[in-house]
């Protein structure tokens, strides 16, 4: 079988549903567009099918399960930015790809070349399970534990038009990693799911009540070893407790996390075993030929390198150093000898987070054919990653990328920075985000201060509801409203990994032409005052905030 490497092939039953589909919501459409539907009507009509109303246009959100695409979907959805939208799509922190002007009447047929190349829109957005995320460097990590995008597929296919979970009181969100280092947030999803190594078979830790919005909540932990025969049965029981007693009275009041809090992590847990005691079990059980199977359907890579592989690699970095920042800072470890990680930064200096042009993500489709065995992934940082890329070719690779304005060398530095869409689109913000962040980008722009500035996330959001997740940010900004006038709120001390933690609030809000200056003067009071090896949380945690108030709040 020739199956792509990295993500599930699909079958003649997936794509027959994949047409059943669009042409019952071409339909719908039509009947929106000849006024046999009201917008109340179709609206939880698109919603199910990822279209949204926006400020200005529909917006579609195009499912990338876990994160993973092929080059020739990618060229497919370059395609669409061009002969749809305006030229360009937008990288989601849900490892999605929404195209921001879309046209109604063109929503069939944009889906009907989606389904060509085995994509859609389903259960991007709506009261159900949204795409499940994984780790970007899943099956090719060094410090990976446990490939993790078999079970994520499992997890797809499971709550792919679930009955049950089709209609939850709100939107929910499950995440899966197997590294020892949470690179998904695990602890900031409704569901989060750490998996590792078992004396018979993987085990999986799991957490529950995880999320941000205006009530942020870092996850608990319901069971520490779960098997895997019994991963689905317990996954469905955390779900029917939720949907039994979640509420659905206050839409602010809705998400799982407010539930766990009401009852307590401990009676959660005893409703989650009183409700696994009354099933099926077997029903659910996932036997090890299952998994086998569905494990088929991912190709491998064929990873043999020269023997002079790291040599040349060295050398490359040696005779170039603007090479050798760039693969500081934006590449990972290999488990496979000669072969490297390769971070694609869609945050150039001054640019919108997340954004590529059509020309640009053909061009990524080119090279991932090219260095990467067709494969790429997109992380819920808004970067592309091309997974398996030989270390003795990664420096020809670094020059094509800087052809095509995408090799910025800001992976985790002060430049990687988080956008919600704001204002510029969001009917529900408040305040523009992504100039905010276009400004800070700007002014971080040169790569030997960020290289000395180090590890510093910034999130923004441009309102309550965190799609920016200033929450987990090192440096979080929330835009507000104050008098029809847009403000931002700094919080300190974020972070997703881990050590998950919710950011506190600096002080009073500032306004929007103030920002930028504050934001420098907090990162210049932490370059005076940190100790020898420490990143900004750990002179934040030594010092506490009281010295980045004062820097903050030296002018305003």
């Amino acid at each position: 079988m020739n199956a792509p490497v990295g993500h599930y092939q699909y079958d003649s039953v997936d794509r027959a549903f994949l047409q059943s589909r669009i042409d019952e919501f071409a339909d719908q459409v039509a009947r929106r567009i000849d006024g046999s539907l009201t917008e109340d009507e179709f609206k939880p009509l698109r919603l199910m099918n990822g279209l949204y109303l926006q400020l200005h246009a529909y917006m579609l959100r195009i499912a990338v399960p876990y994160g993973i695409l092929d080059a020739r979907q990618m060229r497919k959805l370059s395609s669409i930015a061009r002969r749809y939208d305006r030229d360009y799509g937008h990288f989601t922190t849900r490892q999605n790809l929404q195209f921001n002007w879309i046209k109604l009447e063109d929503t069939p047929a944009i889906l009907r070349e989606l389904a060509e190349v085995d994509m859609h829109a389903i259960q991007t957005s709506g009261n159900c399970i949204r795409n499940v995320t994984s780790d970007e460097f899943a099956g090719a990590a060094a410090d990976e534990l446990v490939d993790p995008r078999v079970h994520a597929e499992i997890l797809r296919q499971w709550s792919t038009l679930h009955p049950e979970f089709t209609f939850l009181p709100r939107k929910f969100k499950i995440a899966i990693s197997g590294s020892p280092h949470d690179r998904v947030a695990a602890r900031f999803h409704d569901i989060g799911i750490l998996t590792r190594p078992g004396p018979n078979g993987p085990l999986f830790r799991i957490f529950v009540g995880g999320g941000m919005g205006r009530t942020p909540l870092v996850g608990q932990e319901i069971f520490d070893s779960v098997r895997e025969e019994e991963l689905l049965a317990t996954l469905e029981a955390i779900l029917r407790v939720y949907n039994a007693h979640g509420r659905r009275d206050n839409i602010y009041k809705a998400r799982i996390k407010i539930l766990v809090q009401a009852l307590g992590i401990d009676a959660y847990r005893e409703a989650v075993q009183a409700e696994l005691s009354q099933m099926d079990l077997a029903r659910y059980r996932l036997t090890p030929e299952i998994v086998e199977a569905i494990r088929a359907r991912f190709a491998v890579p064929n990873l043999h390198a020269p023997d002079n592989a790291s040599e040349i690699f060295l050398a490359d970095q040696k005779r170039d150093r603007k090479f050798a920042r760039w693969v500081q800072s934006n590449t990972h470890l290999h488990r496979a000898p000669g072969h490297i990680i390769a971070v694609v930064s869609i945050k150039p200096a001054g640019g919108i987070p997340g954004d590529a042009t059509s020309e640009q993500m053909s061009r990524l489709a080119d090279l991932a054919e090219q260095y990467s065995f067709g494969e790429l992934r997109v992380t819920h940082l808004q970067n592309i990653v091309l997974g398996h890329v030989r270390q003795d070719k990664l420096y020809a690779l670094w020059q094509e990328l800087e052809k095509i304005d995408l090799a910025a060398p800001n992976h985790s530095l002060i430049g990687d920075i988080i956008a919600c869409p704001g204002l510029d689109y969001c009917s529900l913000a408040n305040s523009r985000s992504i100039p905010i962040a276009q400004k800070l980008s700007a002014r971080f722009a040169n790569a030997d201060l960020q290289s000395e500035i180090g590890k510093l996330s910034i999130n923004i959001s441009g309102c309550i509801n965190a799609c920016g997740h200033h929450h987990a940010g090192n440096i979080g900004l929330l835009g507000v409203d104050k008098r029809g006038e847009e403000f931002f709120q700094i919080t300190l001390g974020g972070r997703a990994d881990e050590k998950a933690a919710i950011g506190s609030i600096l002080g009073a809000s500032l306004p929007e032409d103030e920002m930028v200056d504050a934001i420098a003067r907090i990162v210049d009071r932490y370059l005076a005052i940190r100790g020898p090896g420490e990143s900004f949380l750990d002179t934040l945690s030594r010092l506490g905030d009281a010295p980045f108030k004062e820097a903050a709040y030296e002018i305003a």
